[in-house]
């Protein structure tokens, strides 16, 4: 029984990443379900989104071809911007199953002073969230 058809996993190009993308390709494999990778470049200067673009695109083709070589139908998304607010756009118009991603584990005071994506995420959304510690 196919229960996930469209995942969408908003990863941040960090090394908890490989947490997330790693349950993925199971869940993936196990619904046969198409998986649309999300990064989000929050810059502040110029230079800084080329830096971090670069990055995340480097990233992005590592993940795409780890699912891939799975045999997963997998799509990349690159937004710029506040990364609740283009996630939370993102899982509006895209009528997914099942939104994902890692998390950190900064803990009540560290999120207070970092904020919070899946935070926000968990109170904006109606479908499932898959948070997994990084």
């Amino acid at each position: 029984m196919q229960i996930y058809k469209k995942i969408l996993v908003a990863i941040d190009c960090s090394d908890v990443d490989e947490a997330i993308i790693s349950h993925i390709a199971l869940l993936a494999r196990q619904n046969q379900a198409k998986v649309y990778l999300l990064h989000v470049v929050h810059a502040h200067s110029l230079d800084q989104e080329r830096v971090l673009r670069l990055k995340a695109e480097s990233r992005m083709k590592t993940y795409l071809k780890c699912l891939r070589d799975q045999g997963i139908e997998t799509f990349s998304l690159l937004k710029k911007g506040e990364p609740e607010e283009e996630i939370l756009a993102e899982i509006k118009k895209g009528d997914y199953d099942l939104a994902a991603m890692a998390t950190h584990g900064h803990g009540f005071f560290g999120d207070m002073l970092f904020g919070s994506v899946s935070d926000a995420l968990k109170h904006h959304i109606d479908i499932p969230l898959l948070l997994l510690r990084g």
